[in-house]
Protein backbone atom coordinates (compact mmCIF):
# COMPACT_ATOMS: atom_id res chain seq x y z
CA UNK A 1 0.00 0.00 0.00
CA UNK A 2 1.64 2.99 -0.97
CA UNK A 3 1.52 6.18 0.82
CA UNK A 4 0.86 9.58 -0.60
CA UNK A 5 3.32 12.38 -0.40
CA UNK A 6 2.11 15.11 1.28
CA UNK A 7 3.93 17.38 -1.20
CA UNK A 8 2.35 15.83 -4.57
CA UNK A 9 -1.30 16.85 -2.31
CA UNK A 10 -3.29 19.29 -4.55
CA UNK A 11 -3.72 22.34 -2.36
CA UNK A 12 -7.09 23.85 -1.51
CA UNK A 13 -8.34 26.66 -3.61
CA UNK A 14 -8.27 30.50 -2.16
CA UNK A 15 -11.30 31.36 -1.54
CA UNK A 16 -12.19 34.11 -3.82
CA UNK A 17 -12.91 37.91 -2.13
CA UNK A 18 -16.94 39.22 -2.92
CA UNK A 19 -15.68 40.80 -5.97
CA UNK A 20 -13.60 38.47 -7.29
CA UNK A 21 -16.51 36.25 -6.76
CA UNK A 22 -18.74 39.07 -8.40
CA UNK A 23 -16.28 39.41 -11.39
CA UNK A 24 -16.68 35.75 -11.85
CA UNK A 25 -20.19 35.62 -12.38
CA UNK A 26 -20.30 38.74 -14.15
CA UNK A 27 -17.81 37.81 -16.73
CA UNK A 28 -19.78 34.68 -17.63
CA UNK A 29 -22.54 36.86 -19.66
CA UNK A 30 -20.42 38.26 -22.53
CA UNK A 31 -23.30 40.85 -23.23
CA UNK A 32 -23.38 42.30 -19.81
CA UNK A 33 -19.01 42.66 -20.32
CA UNK A 34 -20.03 44.86 -23.80
CA UNK A 35 -22.43 46.69 -21.60
CA UNK A 36 -20.21 47.27 -19.11
CA UNK A 37 -17.62 48.74 -21.44
CA UNK A 38 -19.84 51.05 -23.47
CA UNK A 39 -21.37 52.37 -20.36
CA UNK A 40 -17.55 53.31 -18.68
CA UNK A 41 -16.83 55.15 -21.93
CA UNK A 42 -19.73 56.64 -22.10
CA UNK A 43 -19.23 57.92 -18.01
CA UNK A 44 -15.72 58.92 -19.04
CA UNK A 45 -16.96 61.11 -22.48
CA UNK A 46 -19.58 62.78 -20.21
CA UNK A 47 -17.13 63.30 -17.25
CA UNK A 48 -14.05 64.83 -19.87
CA UNK A 49 -16.55 66.05 -22.64
CA UNK A 50 -15.05 69.94 -22.31
CA UNK A 51 -11.47 67.96 -22.97
CA UNK A 52 -12.55 65.39 -25.22
CA UNK A 53 -15.34 67.39 -27.36
CA UNK A 54 -13.73 69.41 -30.55
CA UNK A 55 -16.26 72.25 -30.17
CA UNK A 56 -18.38 74.18 -27.67
CA UNK A 57 -21.79 72.68 -27.61
CA UNK A 58 -23.63 75.83 -28.62
CA UNK A 59 -20.70 77.29 -30.99
CA UNK A 60 -22.19 77.85 -34.50
CA UNK A 61 -20.24 77.80 -37.62
CA UNK A 62 -22.38 79.73 -39.80
CA UNK A 63 -20.19 78.96 -42.82
CA UNK A 64 -20.96 74.70 -42.19
CA UNK A 65 -24.85 74.55 -42.13
CA UNK A 66 -26.26 71.35 -42.22
CA UNK A 67 -22.51 70.06 -42.91
CA UNK A 68 -22.67 65.98 -43.79
CA UNK A 69 -20.51 63.78 -41.88
CA UNK A 70 -16.50 63.75 -42.62
CA UNK A 71 -16.53 60.30 -44.62
CA UNK A 72 -19.26 61.62 -47.50
CA UNK A 73 -18.95 63.88 -50.04
CA UNK A 74 -18.60 67.77 -48.92
CA UNK A 75 -17.95 66.14 -45.42
CA UNK A 76 -14.99 68.09 -43.40
CA UNK A 77 -12.83 65.89 -40.41
CA UNK A 78 -13.45 69.29 -38.74
CA UNK A 79 -17.09 67.99 -38.40
CA UNK A 80 -16.78 64.63 -38.08
CA UNK A 81 -20.46 63.47 -37.59
CA UNK A 82 -21.53 66.75 -39.45
CA UNK A 83 -23.61 69.78 -38.10
CA UNK A 84 -27.13 70.23 -37.90
CA UNK A 85 -29.18 73.02 -39.21
CA UNK A 86 -27.32 76.50 -37.37
CA UNK A 87 -24.20 74.92 -37.90
CA UNK A 88 -23.55 73.22 -34.08
CA UNK A 89 -21.06 70.25 -34.41
CA UNK A 90 -23.20 67.17 -33.49
CA UNK A 91 -20.55 65.48 -32.18
CA UNK A 92 -19.72 67.93 -29.40
CA UNK A 93 -23.25 68.17 -28.80
CA UNK A 94 -23.47 64.30 -28.08
CA UNK A 95 -20.52 64.57 -25.49
CA UNK A 96 -22.11 67.04 -23.87
CA UNK A 97 -25.61 65.65 -24.10
CA UNK A 98 -24.04 62.17 -22.30
CA UNK A 99 -23.72 64.32 -19.70
CA UNK A 100 -26.92 65.87 -19.05
CA UNK A 101 -28.74 61.93 -19.75
CA UNK A 102 -26.54 60.00 -17.44
CA UNK A 103 -27.05 62.62 -14.70
CA UNK A 104 -30.50 62.55 -15.38
CA UNK A 105 -30.63 59.08 -15.40
CA UNK A 106 -28.61 58.80 -11.81
CA UNK A 107 -31.04 61.06 -10.12
CA UNK A 108 -34.43 59.54 -11.35
CA UNK A 109 -33.12 55.90 -10.30
CA UNK A 110 -31.55 56.50 -7.03
CA UNK A 111 -34.79 59.26 -5.74
CA UNK A 112 -37.27 56.33 -6.83
CA UNK A 113 -35.05 53.43 -5.53
CA UNK A 114 -34.72 54.74 -2.41
CA UNK A 115 -37.87 55.97 -1.89
CA UNK A 116 -39.85 52.69 -3.22
CA UNK A 117 -37.77 50.82 -1.10
CA UNK A 118 -38.41 53.07 2.02
CA UNK A 119 -42.85 52.76 1.11
CA UNK A 120 -41.83 48.73 -0.07
CA UNK A 121 -40.37 47.66 2.86
CA UNK A 122 -43.33 49.51 5.25
CA UNK A 123 -45.79 48.05 3.20
CA UNK A 124 -44.43 44.78 3.19
CA UNK A 125 -43.25 44.25 6.70
CA UNK A 126 -46.62 45.78 8.20
CA UNK A 127 -49.09 44.90 6.28
CA UNK A 128 -52.94 45.67 6.96
CA UNK A 129 -53.87 48.73 6.61
CA UNK A 130 -50.93 50.35 6.26
CA UNK A 131 -50.44 48.19 3.58
CA UNK A 132 -53.50 48.55 1.94
CA UNK A 133 -53.35 52.18 1.80
CA UNK A 134 -49.62 51.96 -0.13
CA UNK A 135 -50.72 49.80 -2.65
CA UNK A 136 -54.03 51.20 -3.48
CA UNK A 137 -52.19 54.48 -4.50
CA UNK A 138 -49.81 52.63 -6.21
CA UNK A 139 -52.67 51.12 -8.34
CA UNK A 140 -54.43 54.48 -9.13
CA UNK A 141 -50.20 55.54 -9.78
CA UNK A 142 -50.44 52.54 -12.67
CA UNK A 143 -53.42 52.77 -13.99
CA UNK A 144 -52.27 55.92 -15.67
CA UNK A 145 -49.75 55.91 -18.57
CA UNK A 146 -46.50 56.63 -17.39
CA UNK A 147 -45.47 59.58 -20.01
CA UNK A 148 -48.70 61.18 -19.90
CA UNK A 149 -48.31 61.30 -16.33
CA UNK A 150 -44.99 63.12 -16.54
CA UNK A 151 -46.10 65.52 -18.98
CA UNK A 152 -49.19 66.64 -17.10
CA UNK A 153 -46.66 67.29 -13.94
CA UNK A 154 -43.90 69.22 -15.56
CA UNK A 155 -47.41 70.88 -17.28
CA UNK A 156 -48.29 71.89 -14.27
CA UNK A 157 -44.79 72.80 -12.64
CA UNK A 158 -43.36 74.12 -15.51
CA UNK A 159 -40.87 72.81 -18.28
CA UNK A 160 -36.81 72.50 -17.27
CA UNK A 161 -34.38 69.78 -16.53
CA UNK A 162 -35.47 69.56 -12.81
CA UNK A 163 -39.23 69.28 -13.04
CA UNK A 164 -39.06 66.29 -15.55
CA UNK A 165 -36.46 64.61 -13.71
CA UNK A 166 -39.19 64.72 -10.77
CA UNK A 167 -41.84 63.42 -12.75
CA UNK A 168 -39.69 60.67 -13.30
CA UNK A 169 -39.17 59.96 -10.16
CA UNK A 170 -42.77 60.09 -9.33
CA UNK A 171 -43.67 58.00 -12.59
CA UNK A 172 -40.99 55.36 -11.48
CA UNK A 173 -41.87 55.35 -7.80
CA UNK A 174 -44.79 52.57 -8.36
CA UNK A 175 -42.60 49.83 -9.47
CA UNK A 176 -40.13 49.89 -7.14
CA UNK A 177 -42.68 49.94 -4.27
CA UNK A 178 -44.65 46.61 -5.67
CA UNK A 179 -40.91 44.93 -6.45
CA UNK A 180 -39.96 45.57 -3.18
CA UNK A 181 -43.52 44.69 -1.27
CA UNK A 182 -43.27 41.33 -2.95
CA UNK A 183 -40.13 40.38 -2.58
CA UNK A 184 -40.59 41.39 1.51
CA UNK A 185 -43.59 39.10 1.73
CA UNK A 186 -41.54 36.39 0.12
CA UNK A 187 -38.98 37.11 2.96
CA UNK A 188 -40.35 38.24 6.05
CA UNK A 189 -41.76 34.21 6.39
CA UNK A 190 -38.70 32.74 6.50
CA UNK A 191 -37.00 31.26 9.96
CA UNK A 192 -34.21 33.70 10.17
CA UNK A 193 -36.32 36.56 10.45
CA UNK A 194 -38.52 34.47 12.82
CA UNK A 195 -35.25 33.73 14.81
CA UNK A 196 -33.86 37.20 14.81
CA UNK A 197 -37.56 38.69 15.89
CA UNK A 198 -37.05 36.35 19.06
CA UNK A 199 -34.24 37.52 19.77
CA UNK A 200 -35.25 40.85 20.31
CA UNK A 201 -34.39 42.60 17.23
CA UNK A 202 -36.45 45.75 16.43
CA UNK A 203 -38.65 46.81 13.51
CA UNK A 204 -36.15 49.15 11.43
CA UNK A 205 -33.21 46.33 12.10
CA UNK A 206 -35.27 43.35 11.07
CA UNK A 207 -36.48 45.89 7.70
CA UNK A 208 -32.98 47.37 6.73
CA UNK A 209 -30.34 44.57 7.96
CA UNK A 210 -32.00 41.25 7.79
CA UNK A 211 -34.78 41.54 5.10
CA UNK A 212 -33.44 44.06 2.29
CA UNK A 213 -30.20 42.35 1.53
CA UNK A 214 -31.92 39.23 0.36
CA UNK A 215 -34.23 41.44 -1.61
CA UNK A 216 -31.79 42.92 -3.91
CA UNK A 217 -31.20 41.28 -6.41
CA UNK A 218 -34.51 41.90 -8.34
CA UNK A 219 -34.34 45.46 -7.35
CA UNK A 220 -30.58 46.26 -8.75
CA UNK A 221 -32.24 44.67 -12.46
CA UNK A 222 -35.44 46.93 -12.22
CA UNK A 223 -32.66 49.70 -11.44
CA UNK A 224 -30.66 49.06 -14.60
CA UNK A 225 -34.34 48.86 -16.42
CA UNK A 226 -34.97 51.86 -14.68
CA UNK A 227 -31.81 54.09 -15.55
CA UNK A 228 -32.77 53.14 -19.29
CA UNK A 229 -36.45 54.11 -18.95
CA UNK A 230 -35.35 57.38 -17.22
CA UNK A 231 -33.03 58.19 -20.57
CA UNK A 232 -36.05 57.18 -22.81
CA UNK A 233 -38.40 59.04 -20.75
CA UNK A 234 -36.21 62.12 -20.89
CA UNK A 235 -35.55 61.75 -24.54
CA UNK A 236 -39.07 61.63 -25.50
CA UNK A 237 -39.96 64.82 -22.80
CA UNK A 238 -37.73 66.72 -24.37
CA UNK A 239 -38.80 65.80 -28.04
CA UNK A 240 -41.92 66.92 -27.00
CA UNK A 241 -40.29 70.40 -25.37
CA UNK A 242 -41.08 69.63 -21.90
CA UNK A 243 -37.61 68.61 -20.96
CA UNK A 244 -33.98 70.53 -20.86
CA UNK A 245 -34.88 73.81 -23.41
CA UNK A 246 -32.59 75.40 -26.22
CA UNK A 247 -29.91 75.36 -26.41
CA UNK A 248 -28.78 72.46 -24.05
CA UNK A 249 -27.31 69.76 -25.54
CA UNK A 250 -29.95 66.10 -25.11
CA UNK A 251 -30.36 64.12 -26.86
CA UNK A 252 -34.30 64.01 -27.15
CA UNK A 253 -33.87 67.86 -27.70
CA UNK A 254 -31.43 67.70 -30.55
CA UNK A 255 -34.18 65.15 -32.10
CA UNK A 256 -36.81 67.82 -31.83
CA UNK A 257 -34.81 70.59 -33.13
CA UNK A 258 -34.31 69.22 -36.51
CA UNK A 259 -36.95 66.54 -37.18
CA UNK A 260 -37.42 68.44 -40.18
CA UNK A 261 -34.66 68.12 -42.04
CA UNK A 262 -34.77 63.53 -41.55
CA UNK A 263 -35.17 62.85 -45.14
CA UNK A 264 -32.57 65.75 -46.10
CA UNK A 265 -29.95 65.61 -43.66
CA UNK A 266 -30.30 61.85 -41.80
CA UNK A 267 -27.19 62.44 -40.27
CA UNK A 268 -28.96 64.81 -37.29
CA UNK A 269 -31.36 62.42 -36.58
CA UNK A 270 -29.58 59.05 -37.20
CA UNK A 271 -26.76 59.96 -34.71
CA UNK A 272 -28.46 61.35 -31.44
CA UNK A 273 -31.47 58.15 -32.19
CA UNK A 274 -28.26 55.39 -32.38
CA UNK A 275 -26.65 56.93 -29.13
CA UNK A 276 -30.40 56.66 -26.93
CA UNK A 277 -30.44 53.14 -28.63
CA UNK A 278 -27.04 51.94 -27.44
CA UNK A 279 -27.05 53.53 -24.41
CA UNK A 280 -30.57 52.01 -23.26
CA UNK A 281 -29.35 48.56 -24.53
CA UNK A 282 -25.90 48.56 -22.95
CA UNK A 283 -27.69 49.02 -19.28
CA UNK A 284 -30.49 46.36 -20.00
CA UNK A 285 -27.91 44.45 -21.22
CA UNK A 286 -25.42 45.32 -17.52
CA UNK A 287 -28.55 44.58 -15.73
CA UNK A 288 -28.65 40.85 -16.58
CA UNK A 289 -25.15 41.13 -16.11
CA UNK A 290 -25.45 42.12 -12.71
CA UNK A 291 -28.59 39.93 -11.69
CA UNK A 292 -26.31 36.73 -12.64
CA UNK A 293 -23.57 38.07 -10.39
CA UNK A 294 -25.87 39.03 -7.46
CA UNK A 295 -28.47 37.17 -6.68
CA UNK A 296 -27.84 33.44 -5.16
CA UNK A 297 -30.20 31.35 -6.56
CA UNK A 298 -28.18 31.73 -9.65
CA UNK A 299 -24.53 30.60 -8.77
CA UNK A 300 -25.41 26.65 -8.89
Amino acid sequence: MSVMDPGSATAAPKPMTPLQEFWHYFKRNKGAVIGLVYVVLMVLIALFANVLAPHAPAEQFRDALLRPPAWQEGGSWQYLFGTDDVGRDVLSRLMYGARLSLLVGCLVVILSLVLGVIFGLIAGYLGGAVDAAIMRLVDIMLALPSLLLALVLVAIFGPSIVNASLALTFVALPHYIRLTRAAVLVEVTRDYVTASRVAGAGMLRQMFVNILPNCLAPLIVQASLGFSNAILDMAALGFLGMGAQPPTPEWGTMLSDVLQFAQSAWWVVTFPGVTILLTVLAFNLMGDGLRDALDPKLKQ
